[in-house]
């Protein structure tokens, strides 16, 4: 196999997977390779999230398209949580070139040549020592940015396998997390979002935590938004609930994913919360800011779930009227607690039935809560260019998709005042541009 000049990276799941992606095709590129459409790259990276089966599957699927491509098979590289479950098992069922797990894929560009010369490039080991140091400098990047500060899970949630995938938490140094938002703000963005599996676990070793870097952010010139994600409860720190109030820069935006509405459930989960400790935090976060869009997760279905334990999460949808969330069946993954409670599994009937209604539930708070952002005036970060002529979309400080009429350009802060809207985005009117 030839040396690739080409190369495309393709992302699954979740934000912190885009990031990862992003960082993959700036190793690529710093090799020399240029960046090219999947169905032309000499060079296929598929990163990949093992949170949810059918994830996997379409892994495997895009495998085998790949290799009936008319243009000549690629070499494929499989990186992310997949790789690292399946180690060498995915290179001998589906005749892949790389597999890289999370935690190396600073390393991609040596299996990549190593893949060349017709060996398999494997590395799906978690060392101590940070990749991230061993990454090129980020050049150029769009009006909203993601910064990996925390990786990793200890909670072992019984349906996760973030742990066994990701490995234990682990917080970068607060000195290069600075020093990368710097660097993304001169690169050109304009909002960066911090992320991590928990991200509001971050700390150093000096005492810091996320509102502590969260501040050193707020301090950049140029950096106009700051957002973060995803939260555990349990390190819903004082301090970090606090800087809702006072840190001008941060966002009125928090997912803070739940899971369930039941006690009993959530104890199954191995889930450290409870249902009155999680609406107390919120509480908490409200009367700080009270304008706070709040976002969350949900599985429906976990093994055992009774019909009264679902109606409590309906409850519990009904009590935080979330601005938005994500909802999903529970998905038995290999090798975690939750999957071994086979007996337990509810019918796939019951499970669809309740997810629709979950999500019906969910859809109406996040269309009542777009409904009541109607006449708000607020800045929109100009992120890209719509469908219609002179039209572009941005996003409003609750995380809202906004569209409208405007001549401004992507990176643009601008005064709008929101006039309609839908079930998923809103119509915005432009009132006065602010300074680029």
């Amino acid at each position: 196999m030839t040396t690739p000049k080409t190369y495309h990276v393709k992302s699954y799941g979740c934000q912190m997977n885009v990031y990862d992606g992003e960082r993959m095709g700036e190793l690529m590129a710093a090799q020399g390779l240029v960046a090219a459409d999947a169905d032309q790259a000499d060079l296929v990276v598929l990163n990949t999230c093992h949170i949810r089966e059918k994830a996997t599957e379409k892994v495997y699927s895009e495998i085998g398209r790949l290799k009936l491509r008319e243009a000549g098979k690629p070499m494929i590289a499989v990186a992310g949580c997949v790789a690292q479950a399946e180690g060498e098992e995915i290179a001998r069922r589906a005749k892949v070139d790389v597999v890289v797990g999370p935690q190396a894929y600073h390393n991609l560009p040596d299996l990549v040549d190593k893949a060349a010369k017709g060996e398999l490039g494997l590395d799906t080991d978690m060392p101590i020592a940070s990749k991230f140091g061993k990454l090129p400098t980020r050049r150029k990047v769009g009006a909203s940015a993601f910064l990996t500060v925390q990786e990793g899970c200890d909670k072992f949630c019984t349906y996760c396998v973030v742990p066994y995938t990701r490995g234990a938490e682990v917080s970068r140094p607060y000195a290069a997390i600075v020093d990368e938002a710097r660097a993304l703000v001169d690169a050109g963005a304009r909002e960066i979002t911090l992320l991590g599996q928990n991200v509001n676990a971050w700390g150093d070793d000096d005492g810091r935590g996320l509102h502590d870097l969260i501040i050193a952010l707020d301090r950049i010139e140029g950096l106009a938004r700051i957002r973060y994600t995803t939260s555990h409860p349990n390190d819903m720190a004082d301090g970090l609930i606090e800087a809702h109030a006072h840190v001008p820069k941060l966002m009125p935006f928090l997912h803070l994913p739940v899971q369930a509405g039941s006690d009993r459930i959530l104890k199954a989960m191995n889930r450290s919360h409870t249902r009155d400790s999680y609406l107390r935090i919120l509480e908490r976060v409200r009367a700080a800011r009270p304008d706070i869009a709040l976002s969350g997760d949900f599985i429906v279905a976990f093994p055992g779930e009774t019909e009264a334990e679902f109606e409590e999460t309906l409850q519990l949808v009904d009590a935080v009227g979330y601005a938005q969330c994500f909802s999903f069946k529970y998905s038995p993954r290999p090798g975690t607690p939750a999957a071994e409670l086979v007996d337990q599994y509810l019918p796939e009937a019951v499970a669809d039935e309740r997810l629709q209604r979950l999500q019906a539930a969910l859809g109406r708070h996040s269309q009542a809560f777009n409904a009541a952002s109607v006449g708000r005036r607020c800045s929109v970060l100009i992120e890209r260019v719509g469908r219609k002529p002179g039209q572009m979309i941005g996003k409003s400080p609750w995380l809202q998709s906004v569209h409208l009429e405007t001549s401004a350009r992507i990176g643009d802060l601008i005064e709008v005042e929101l006039v309609s809207a839908g079930p998923n985005s809103l119509a915005g009117r432009e009132l006065v541009a602010a300074s680029a």
